[in-house]
């Protein structure tokens, strides 16, 4: 009976409301099956093929990250938005959609790897729950959250893709927490685009362009934005030397300017906490419009507005190249407290900064 099972394709029900998948059994079969309220288990193995996740309270689940995989094979059509920054015809690692909304999932303990999309991409989820999931070279994006609330990303990996590691997209009241992940050899590690409330913790990002960047611009034909309310707390951001930006639509974070070299950008954020974080050894690769470790500088140029009311307050930013804080904006519209700096643009703000408004 133990081999007709395993020769059998069909997935098989592991308990009350769950559904065990061997490796060459659909995972998408599985996931259509079990419906709203279901846990999906993937057995260790690698699994072929995307999947797609239209009901509400489903979590799939792998048997930990390295040890199930996820990588391309047969294509589950989904009516899911195209990817930003990407062609048409890219297909996504696990796609997260519905037309009506979608609530309560959750993807744990699995590697996705290299589709043609993003490792991850959820649209219009209401609560959504990634933990202990790596997106290891997928193209264009990691994990790819977008116009979405209740987000909880932690202890995940984004690494090699042509823009963001992890990113929130467009999440207007993100209530997100980013923390305990990693994310190396992105154009922008951890990205936070026109997203507000969101928490970024206790990650290690190095080995990109950009470590963070939360970044207000305005998109042709894209919602209105802003990142507003953010907390950057206890983060090591450190040897970021890639370099990204250009016309080559191949390059990493291609149509984008040059960036090299940035630890943690802040632009035109509004209320933006950072908080106890270190940075230090990021220094560009090649040519950057931002060479600094940390830098706040406006957007109004792209559709966006000036940073204003940021606190800064406990960072160790030191032995960066070539400078270890640039605020371009005004800084007495900054809150900076308690900071031990380097070289810096003003001057003024190197060594300890004192309590208070500089």
């Amino acid at each position: 009976m133990a081999v007709n099972q395993t020769l059998d394709q069909t997935p098989r029900p592991a308990a009350d409301n769950e559904i065990r998948v061997e490796p060459g059994q659909s995972v998408q079969e599985a996931v259509d099956r079990a419906g709203p309220g279901a846990t999906v288990l993937l057995a260790e193995g690698t699994h072929s093929g995307n999947v797609v996740v239209t009901h509400p309270g489903v979590t799939l689940k792998g048997a930990g990250a390295g040890r199930t995989i996820l990588v391309p094979g047969p294509v589950a059509p989904s009516t899911v938005a195209p990817l930003h920054d990407a062609p048409p015809d890219v297909v996504s690692g696990i796609v997260v959609h519905s037309d009506t909304g979608i609530g309560e999932v959750a993807v744990e303990g699995l590697t996705v790897r290299g589709f043609s999309g993003a490792g991850v991409y959820a649209h219009t989820v209401t609560g959504l729950r990634l933990h202990d999931v790596e997106a290891v070279d997928n193209v264009v994006w990691g994990l790819y959250v977008r116009e979405s609330s209740g987000i909880d990303v932690s202890r995940c990996r984004g690494e090699n893709s042509r823009y963001g590691g992890i990113a929130l997209a467009f999440c207007a009241r993100a209530d997100a927490v980013v923390a305990d992940s990693e994310c190396v050899g992105n154009a922008f590690g951890v990205f936070v685009d026109n997203s507000s409330r969101a928490r970024v913790l206790r990650n290690r990002c190095h080995g990109n362009a950009a470590g963070m960047l939360l970044l207000h611009q305005v998109y042709p034909g894209e919602p209105e934005g802003g990142v507003r309310d953010c907390l950057v707390s206890d983060n090591d951001v450190y040897d970021n030397t890639l370099a990204a930006g250009g016309d080559d639509p191949e390059a990493l974070g291609a149509a984008g300017p040059p960036i090299s070299g940035v630890g943690i950008a802040l632009i035109g954020t509004e209320r933006v906490s950072v908080v106890g974080n270190r940075l230090h050894g990021n220094q560009p690769g090649g040519f950057s419009v931002m060479p600094a470790a940390l830098v706040v500088d406006s957007s109004a140029e792209w559709g966006g507005s000036d940073a204003v009311d940021n606190s800064l307050e406990w960072n160790t930013i030191t032995g960066n190249s070539p400078l270890d804080v640039r605020i371009s904006v005004d800084v007495t519209r900054q809150r900076l407290a308690n900071n031990v700096v380097g070289a810096s643009e003003p001057e003024s703000l190197s060594g300890r900064a004192a309590e208070g408004t500089q």
